[in-house]
């Protein structure tokens, strides 16, 4: 199996042409926001289209400051901040499950270009914190104010349409969202004559 960067740099005058299509979307690993495409990662179950989520309202209910979890368990729904670092990888699937879950996630990572970035607003129902500031994570989520919290967790639910999977597709869903994102690169890309 070989992953993009390595396919892309196999053939440097045929990749000049393309639009990549890439979950882990790196750009300290040449991936290009202004050509490429960055995918959200997604865990499914065995036979389902999505991760599963409990509708929780957006109030502050929610008893836990902060969850990071491996794998897709524990006490997701119950937290208010999903930490979700990059790992192996700068992507992973704890964004898109976060989103699910309605928790806001804390995105942890210097190098990450976040999926449908050129759509959405990733300030709005996000936190970033990059990789030089980790020890500081409790301090910097305790020092959000309780409306900014709730304002984040009310537009993730918003945002999580999205992120959905639909068999049809169904408007502005995933498969929505990816088709948008390589028509705005095409009409950013100039190939040659």
């Amino acid at each position: 199996m070989y992953q993009a960067p390595e396919v892309s740099a196999a053939n440097p005058d045929l990749y000049r042409h393309f639009i990549r299509l890439l979950c882990n979307a790196n750009s300290s690993e040449g991936f290009r926001p202004e050509r490429d495409v960055s995918l959200p990662e997604f865990k499914l179950p065995r036979g389902k289209l999505e991760p599963e989520h409990i509708p929780q309202p957006c109030n502050n209910s929610r008893s836990i400051l902060a969850f990071f979890a491996g794998g897709s368990h524990g006490s997701m729904s119950k937290s208010k901040y999903c930490l979700c670092p990059s790992g192996w990888e700068v992507a992973s699937p704890r964004v898109v499950e976060a989103i699910y879950s309605g928790c806001v996630p804390v995105i942890i990572s210097d190098y990450y270009v976040l999926p449908f970035s050129d759509v959405l607003d990733w300030s709005k129902f996000s936190v970033h914190i990059p990789v030089s500031r980790i020890p500081e994570i409790k301090t910097i989520l305790q020092n959000i104010p309780v409306e900014e919290y709730l304002e984040k967790q009310r537009r993730v639910v918003q945002a999580r349409r999205h992120f959905k999977l639909n068999r049809p597709a169904k408007p502005f869903d995933v498969v929505h969202m990816v088709m948008h994102s390589v028509w705005l690169r095409r009409l950013n890309l100039r190939l040659p004559i």
